[in-house]
């Protein structure tokens, strides 16, 4: 279906997997198991109402929320701008969807370039992958960073209890973790690991203060869940940072594949030089995706 400029929510499926994309931001709302079982946050008003934001042309927070480029400094929100945006659907069939955002004259008040970004996300079998495509549409090079912000139900609907659910990384994570300062800056990477082996035993105590940041990864991948019972696969191979994140004692955790990160604290510099942020030269386009996967 090419062309439909419909607003209303979007349903996608297989026989394992169901999901509802909000066009407003291109956001998962609701990822669910063939049973009909909620794989996703409760989006508690009390903790936090976001589901799974896209996160473009930034990820975090700029230092005193602006950016500087070519001696002209310029606003934006934590992680941009695109989650608060309407998207068109511009293809839909039982099983996938694909919404484009294009800059407009509000973009280009914050963000002044023409850009494309395409948000696809496709079910095949019990995996959904979200496929994210930025496309420079100007003449000139475009600095840009996207990320992923997915709210994983805690505990999962599979009768683990809370306390028994984790994270095992692919991948030995040898690497210290940047704390988060005022602002929602990155600090230094100073903070020790909280990994047991490739394993991270989930507990509000962890997010007291903010979220896990890892600002290199070396795995591709994580699993969530509780032993002896069904868990998410997450993906994430063209994304090299990543972050954990909830507020103690909400229904909910979210892990956040990112190429890109909020600024250093008292950073001063261009956004060329930006932690994580990525040069698109004229008409250039490149993806990244997500993929979750119900594994029995």
């Amino acid at each position: 279906m090419t062309g439909n400029r419909q607003r209303g929510m979007v349903e996608i499926a297989s026989s394992a997997l169901s999901a509802v994309v909000n066009p407003h931001g291109a956001e998962l709302t609701h990822l669910r198991d063939g049973d009909g079982r909620e794989l996703m946050t409760d989006a508690d008003p009390a903790f936090w109402t976001g589901r799974a934001p896209i996160l473009f042309p930034i990820v975090g927070a700029l230092n005193g929320g602006v950016y500087r480029l070519d001696g002209s400094e310029y606003s934006l929100p934590q992680h941009g701008f695109a989650r608060t945006l309407p998207f068109d659907v511009i293809e839909q069939d039982d099983a996938r969807v694909r919404l484009r955002l294009t800059d407009n004259d509000a973009t280009h008040a914050v963000y002044p370039f023409a850009f494309t970004l395409d948000v696809e996300h496709a079910i095949d079998g019990a995996t959904l992958t979200t496929t994210v495509t930025v496309t420079n549409r100007g003449d000139r090079a475009m600095p840009a960073s996207v990320g992923f912000h997915p709210a994983f139900a805690w505990p999962l609907p599979y009768g683990g209890e809370r306390a028994d659910h984790r994270i095992v990384f692919e991948r030995d994570e040898p690497a210290l973790l940047n704390r988060i300062v005022p602002g929602g800056l990155i600090g230094p990477a100073d903070a020790a690991s909280p990994l047991e082996g490739h394993k991270l035993a989930l507990r509000d105590d962890l997010f007291a203060v903010n979220a896990l940041v890892w600002s290199e990864i070396v795995s591709q991948s994580v699993r969530y869940g509780a032993p002896a019972a069904p868990q998410l696969r997450i993906d994430f191979p063209q994304t090299p940072m990543l972050g954990i994140w909830t507020k103690p004692g909400a229904a909910f955790v979210c892990v956040e594949p990112w190429h890109g990160i909020a600024d250093p604290q008292g950073f001063a510099g261009e956004i060329w030089d930006k932690p994580g942020m990525l040069r698109f030269a004229p008409g250039e386009a490149r993806s990244f995706a997500m993929a979750v996967t119900l594994e029995a």
